[in-house]
């Protein structure tokens, strides 16, 4: 009778380490996604942002973070003047602080 019941057992095989090893590989696959999904796109925009930014020139008309647009009358190392109105009015402002260029200096001419 022990006989019978020893021969019933069933063997341990492969399966076990892979239902032991799925939680961490379902981590890792998720880490993976969520860094294509957003850390890279995130990255991309920002460094996008930064070559816009280094990029100015006299001339070109721009859109700040605040909705205000002028033209860049002079630039520095981490500022610019730009003048908002054809009166003369200018504002001195952070390069961080420009969204994006409208129209490029060489492109308004």
């Amino acid at each position: 009778m022990f006989n019978l019941l020893e021969n019933t057992t069933t063997p341990t095989g492969g399966g076990d380490l892979l239902t032991s090893l799925f939680p961490i590989l379902m981590i890792v696959v998720m880490f993976v996604a969520m860094y294509f999904l957003t850390i890279r796109p995130q990255k991309k925009a920002e460094k996008e942002a930064n070559d816009m930014r280094n990029n100015l020139q006299v001339g070109d008309e721009v859109t700040t973070i605040g909705g205000i647009i002028g033209r860049i009358v002079s630039i520095k190392d981490e500022t610019c003047v730009i003048e908002t109105t054809k009166n003369g009015t200018k504002i001195r402002l952070l390069k961080s602080a420009i969204r994006n260029v409208d129209v490029k200096a060489e492109d308004a001419q």
